[in-house]
């Protein structure tokens, strides 16, 4: 893959004329976008049929270990469940904002997704194996480095691992945490910054939002396991939900561009079908990968089809739905008595909630 080199231009705005920017609106319709707070879906669209659906969808939701849920429709709010305000921690979904981070840095050149770690002077605890030092960044966004290092945290699927060494680099697909971690200690080594210290300034400023605290933000693991740590973030939803407009919007915000749009497209193109997943569990969930978003396989005419999400355990979801002009953001927060047990809410079950949303008709 050749480095992108795009230009950022511009500055944030609320609303853009027809034809300026990357709208996924309807025709002759302006983009909306949100400045300190989201906008209500106009009253003219709640008409009963509207109002009936949505309300079936939170019935459904209270049957769910649901905390909180925003989905917007066109920039604008359509439907609101829970505290959608309260920041809380995000687990596995920081992945694929780390992803997003890194297209202003793949397009000026500061970082080469073909360096290979050998060339990053990338090691670990107890050292890499020369198969392993191999594997190039690019390959850690997408989970198939074939490194098999115990990774600082855990939530993955590091118990299946093949023996280390046995996989070539881009050979083989594995949700390893590994991957992901490396992934943040190569951005902060090549941009220099540290990592949400930039987020601070290249998304929440610009997104504006409304309830990030950067002082609540580090890296965390087990350093004794692996130098390269975990870098979780504390959001709420409704901060959530900008991130994935910003994804709908291919990267503009207003008529600044955050992301360049062929790092969008990068992103959410299928680098592993699920078929080629692994373990079996992975690939009977009928999820593609591309780089840190997971890609769903939905055919038309469903209002899932060519949707992609981050993705968090518990039910942390940032789904982003370009068939229906759609983001909605999910979360199960931490639980309080600690049993994390308890409290799961599934992709399949999110899912049919985001379609009885998708099919509300409340244009």
């Amino acid at each position: 893959m050749r480095p992108l080199r795009i230009a950022l231009l511009g500055l944030a705005c609320a609303v853009v004329p027809p034809g300026v920017g990357a709208s996924t609106g309807k025709a002759d319709t302006p983009t909306v976008f949100p400045t300190a707070s989201w906008q209500a879906l106009p009253s003219a669209a709640q008409t009963p049929a509207c109002r009936t659906a949505l309300n079936s969808a939170r019935d459904y939701l209270r049957t769910l270990d649901t905390t909180a849920l925003l989905a917007v429709r066109d920039g604008r709010s359509l439907f609101s469940y829970g505290d959608v305000a309260a920041p809380s921690i995000l687990f596995s979904a920081r992945k694929s904002l780390l992803a997003m981070m890194y297209g202003k840095y793949v397009a000026n050149g500061s970082i080469v997704l073909e360096r290979t770690l050998a060339e990053l002077d990338i090691d670990d605890v107890g050292g890499l194996l020369p198969v392993e030092r191999g594997a190039s960044l690019g390959q850690l966004l997408e989970s198939r480095s074939g490194v098999y290092h115990a990774a600082a945290n855990g939530g993955d699927d590091h118990a299946a691992a093949p023996a280390r060494g046995t996989q070539a680099p881009g050979s083989y697909f594995l949700y390893n945490n590994w991957d992901f971690n490396a992934a943040g200690t190569a951005f902060e080594q090549l941009t220099g910054q540290s990592l949400y210290k930039t987020f601070a300034e290249d998304f929440a400023a610009p997104l504006q939002l409304e309830d990030f605290d950067p002082a609540r933000h580090h890296r965390s693991g087990d350093a004794r396991q692996s130098l390269h740590l975990a870098y979780h973030f504390y959001l709420s939803t409704r901060d959530m939900a900008r991130l994935g407009y910003l994804m709908l919007q291919q990267g503009r915000w207003g008529d600044r561009e955050l992301i360049p749009p062929q790092w969008v497209a990068q992103m959410i193109k299928v680098g592993t079908p699920s078929a080629d997943m692994h373990p079996p569990h992975v690939a009977a969930r009928h999820f593609g990968y591309g780089y840190m978003w997971w890609l769903l396989e939905e055919p038309a005419p469903s209002p899932l089809h060519g949707a992609y999400m981050a993705w968090g355990i518990h039910g942390q979801y940032i789904l982003v739905m370009p068939a229906r002009r759609m983001v909605i953001a999910h979360k199960r927060q931490v639980p309080v008595n600690g049993n994390w047990n308890v409290g799961w809410v599934q992709p399949r079950d999110f899912l049919r909630a985001a379609a009885m949303l998708a099919d509300a008709p409340c244009d």
